[in-house]
């Protein structure tokens, strides 16, 4: 997993509530094995018209967004069922953090566990984000989890909370799996046992 903690980018504002994960990632394309590739299935219902072209309404699709690393959107973002391609789907596309005021929680969960950062704020902060981003072109926020601010160097600067041990699984870049590996010459040693004490045992019957 790809260690956060300070970026800066784009941010694209997605005004709309209750997105759930299957319109993050529509169902019919979760046939995948793999964790990448699903970042042009992003919003697909959203970003294609029925005939296969862009929607030039969708925010996404307008030229000024394009290359938006951080997302804000509206409340209770990311929820539905639990999919785990959909934080795979918005950081193949290149988000790198979401900040909204409430997230599902199995969502946030997934996203935290594949380098996405999730930011709750306050609905008038993530208000004032989303009228900067609509006013100005190419407005820019430092998300940065080290000191657990959101910023955008004019004057606009916020705090958000998170928990003191997925904040260090995010800074360190460690998912389930790498969090495992950390005890990799313990479960050795363990299995090296383990081993000897089955032949010993095979020995008496």
């Amino acid at each position: 997993m790809k260690p956060f903690r300070n970026h800066q980018g784009t941010v694209a504002p997605l005004d709309r509530a209750n997105v759930d994960t299957d319109q993050i990632i529509p169902k019919q394309f979760l046939k995948r094995i793999e964790r990448t590739g699903f970042g042009e299935f992003l919003f697909y219902d959203w970003r294609f018209l029925p005939n296969g072209e862009l929607d030039s309404s969708f925010v996404l699709n307008e030229s000024r967004y394009r290359g938006a690393s951080i997302l804000v959107a509206g409340k209770n973002f990311g929820c539905g069922s639990s999919r785990e391609h959909a934080p795979w789907a918005l950081g193949d596309y290149g988000f790198r953090a979401v900040i909204a005021p409430s997230f599902a929680d199995i969502f946030a969960n997934n996203c935290m566990k594949n380098g996405l950062l999730p930011v709750t704020l306050d609905e008038d902060e993530v208000t004032a984000i989303m009228d900067n981003a609509r006013s100005m072109d190419n407005y820019n926020l430092t998300v940065d989890l080290e000191r657990r601010t959101v910023t955008d160097g004019r004057d606009f600067s916020a705090s958000f909370a998170i928990d003191d041990f997925q904040r260090h699984c995010m800074m360190e870049g460690l998912d389930d799996i790498g969090l495992t590996l950390l005890n990799e010459s313990d479960i050795a040693a363990y299995e090296r046992t383990r081993s000897e004490l089955i032949r010993q045992q095979s020995k008496l019957f």
